[in-house]
């Protein structure tokens, strides 16, 4: 039996969303950028997804700059923040993607900006009073703070973060890889300057996402080269992709409620196994709290076996991710779990769903774990 539960990694690429894709791959050659009729009907099915993605999320369609993935839309918020717009203070932590925070730690030092980190509790959330006191005691601000963690998957509210962020001058961005299409977002309600995509999160192709930035905000082209993406990001657009993009989050987010509740029974159903069939199992983050409903980090009980652990379910068909917080058993140590202080004597494994994913899976995933301690 073949088992995928690492969804917040990649997610299969949902069928409906291939044959979306396959007419342009086939009839839609033209470059976008050409004036001539082949070029204008590739412009025509371009636009028109940048227009769903952008109603969908209630912003107008100039907000919405593809690009190739989470990674870069995240790049382009942090550095055109720090080189453009006068931030004299960064505010981050220690779990964010490396996406965020090796960006982060980079260009702060390139423009000697002072870099701050936010104190996390013992579960993993973000101390909101201890950001508060960041932003108070320092010049004007840039936040870059994780809608969803992608390894424990604890949550931020963004809505409440916005309005703090706001109440003190600050510039807010927000990787939100892993919610953007699992909840409804309406941004132009949220104090939010800058958010990021990826479609592979969410069922859609891969080396495509967007990054969503406040008109307040004019973004600086990280390339340079081309006046495409009204040039804030030059170069051919994968327009493919981006139909891909926009058909994926169309079914996504039409369904997300369905979605969240599907997976999320999955989520507790998988934990209540765990917990009566392996004693002393405990879980990293908050899942039962404000938590992503597609992903489940699990600490298991200490044993000698912990370095085989990854390679004998991946030999009985399970895919999943896993992190240490020391390098015992793992090809580099796991940074959040680490920033969570989390047991390094404890293998700890991810397990992350979609709507794809099936009870019949779960119940074997959790015999093949339960095998391996016995």
């Amino acid at each position: 039996m073949k088992v995928y539960l690492d969804n917040a990694a990649t997610t299969p690429i949902d069928p409906a969303v291939v044959e979306e894709m396959i007419p342009i791959m086939k009839e839609y050659f033209g470059n976008p950028s050409s004036s001539h009729a082949f070029g204008r009907q590739v412009r025509a099915r371009l636009e028109l997804s940048r227009r769903k993605v952008a109603a969908i999320l209630n912003v107008t369609p100039g907000e919405i700059i593809f690009t190739s993935g989470g990674t870069e839309a995240d790049n382009m918020a942090v550095r055109s923040t720090i080189e453009y717009f006068d931030v004299k203070h960064a505010i981050t932590t220690d779990i964010e993607h490396h996406a965020v925070i090796d960006t982060l730690e980079e260009v702060c030092e390139k423009e000697e900006i002072k870099l701050s980190k936010v104190r996390l509790d013992e579960k993993g959330y973000v101390d909101m009073a201890h950001l508060e006191e960041l932003l108070a005691n320092n010049e004007k601000s840039f936040v870059s703070l994780m809608h969803a963690n992608n390894e424990i998957g604890n949550m931020i509210d963004l809505e409440f973060v916005g309005s703090l962020c706001e109440k003190y001058g600050a510039i807010f961005h927000s990787d939100t890889v892993q919610t953007m299409a699992h909840y409804k977002f309406d941004f132009s309600k949220l104090k939010v300057h800058f958010a990021a995509c990826s479609a592979h999160k969410f069922h859609g192709p891969k080396g495509i996402g967007f990054l969503y930035a406040n008109k307040s905000l004019k973004i600086h082209s990280m390339i340079t080269g081309g006046a495409q993406e009204r040039g804030q990001r030059a170069g051919t657009e994968n327009v493919y992709g981006i139909v891909g993009l926009a058909k994926a989050f169309e079914m996504a987010t039409e369904h997300a409620e369905e979605h969240e509740k599907t997976v999320k029974e999955l989520k507790y159903y998988m934990m209540d196994q765990l917990e009566a069939r392996l004693p002393g199992v405990r879980y990293n983050g908050d899942p039962r709290g404000n938590s992503l409903y597609t992903v489940l980090n699990v600490s298991l009980p200490p044993t000698s076996k912990a370095s085989m652990l990854l390679f004998n379910l991946d030999i009985m068909g399970i895919a999943v991710s896993g992190g240490s917080a020391c390098s015992s058993g793992a090809a580099k140590p796991s940074h959040v779990l680490m920033g969570i202080n989390s047991d390094p004597n404890r293998p700890a494994v991810r397990f992350s769903f979609s709507r794809f994913t099936t009870k019949e899976e779960i119940d074997y995933a959790v015999e093949k774990v339960v095998a391996f301690y016995s």
